[in-house]
């Protein structure tokens, strides 16, 4: 395929993907609210009216108001500037642990597929021990054994969660490995990194893709959890998780505190889900 042709072929798949895509009402609805948090998140530091940071013990757990839309927490921080701050530590742990997840578990997936043989075995059976640990106690026992930090909760997840995408990127290689294509490449004395980048990977992609943005969610769930759990983001830096457990301990007094972050966790969480669905719908063959 020459170079003209690909492009022309990537606009065709690109502009039959955004049809199929905007043909579903939720998923637009998922991608337009995405956008949007992930706004809030850039521009953080411009739409917050405080300082996250910012202590008025004499405004200690005020009700909302004009001056303090969701009110003050049990510090007198502007509990409406922390829920934006934490949508940045949030969602980018989310971004960050879902781009090590698809990198780690796809190439796993690839080498596993492609090659085969005790390579396959090796990597399959640490997949096999992966899985068959409780995930979150893995997470919670490693958190626990370094330390709670940034960092560490986006090794965590990306460290222990790249099983699931290993194996259907390795299921996706070797339906494909031994295609006609494949092996006049292969024929033609191409080396395994350009079989696998040329030919392997652009026929895989796509359920990959799917899976990453429907982990994206998901791993926003965990730093929330992590963070719940005091084994995420350290005080000040707000997230939603530490947010609602700040919150929990004045539910009866002042039940916003824990609801506010605990809503935008469930609004951000069902709008990438959302917006996968509708990446694997407009992605699958079979959909009309």
């Amino acid at each position: 395929m020459s170079k003209n042709e690909s492009e022309v072929y990537s606009r065709t798949f690109l502009s039959q993907f955004w049809r199929k895509f905007r043909r579903n009402q939720f998923a637009m609805l998922g991608l337009v609210f995405s956008l949007f948090i992930i706004i809030v998140a850039l521009f953080a530091p411009f739409l917050a009216p405080y300082d996250y940071r910012t202590q008025q013990l004499d405004y200690r757990m005020q009700p909302p108001s004009s001056d303090h839309w969701l009110g003050t927490d049990h510090f007198g921080r502007d509990l409406f500037s922390r829920v934006i701050h934490g949508t940045r530590v949030s969602l980018t742990i989310g971004f960050t642990a879902t781009l090590m997840v698809g990198g780690i578990g796809t190439l796993a997936g690839l080498v596993a597929g492609y090659f085969g043989g005790g390579t396959d075995w090796i990597i399959m059976r640490v997949v096999d021990v992966l899985m068959s640990l409780p995930g979150l106690f893995l997470m919670i026992v490693i958190v626990a054994l370094f330390g709670p930090s940034l960092v560490n909760t986006v090794l965590v997840i990306g460290l222990t969660r790249w099983s699931g995408i290993a194996r259907l990127a390795r299921a996706n290689t070797l339906a494909v490995k031994n295609e006609e294509f494949v092996e006049a490449a292969r024929s033609t004395g191409a080396t395994h990194a350009r079989i696998l980048l040329k030919h392997i990977v652009p026929n895989v992609i796509a359920p990959i893709i799917v899976w990453v943005s429907l982990f994206l969610g998901q791993a926003i769930l965990l730093e929330a959890g992590l963070s719940y759990l005091g084994l995420g983001a350290q005080p000040p830096l707000p997230s939603w998780g530490n947010l609602v457990a700040d919150g929990q301990k004045f539910i009866t007094v002042a039940w916003i505190h824990a609801t506010a972050p605990g809503f935008a966790i469930l609004l951000t969480v069902l709008s990438f889900n959302l917006m996968g669905d509708g990446v694997r719908d407009a992605l699958d063959p079979k959909q009309q």
